[in-house]
């Protein structure tokens, strides 16, 4: 089976003036590209509500097995 030849991307980056060399593109198409793009990474640590609740509870952490998992939350 043949496949379609797909059209070319629309170029990410266009020189209007001057004429850079290729590591000058290169460098800043890295830039643009760590610039961009992306949603935050969610904080997996507990909120500042999470502790003053447990201090308000007196749910200090406790030495023993298991602490670890318990400190937690």
């Amino acid at each position: 089976m043949v496949e379609a030849a797909k059209a070319p991307a629309a170029p990410l980056l266009s020189v209007v003036k001057g004429q850079p060399t290729a590591e000058e593109l290169a460098a800043l198409t890295a830039v643009v590209l760590s610039l961009g793009g992306g949603e935050p990474a969610p904080e997996n640590k507990p909120s500042v509500r999470h502790w003053v609740r447990r201090q308000q509870l007196r749910l200090d952490p406790t030495p023993g097995p298991g602490a670890w998992k318990r400190s937690r939350g």
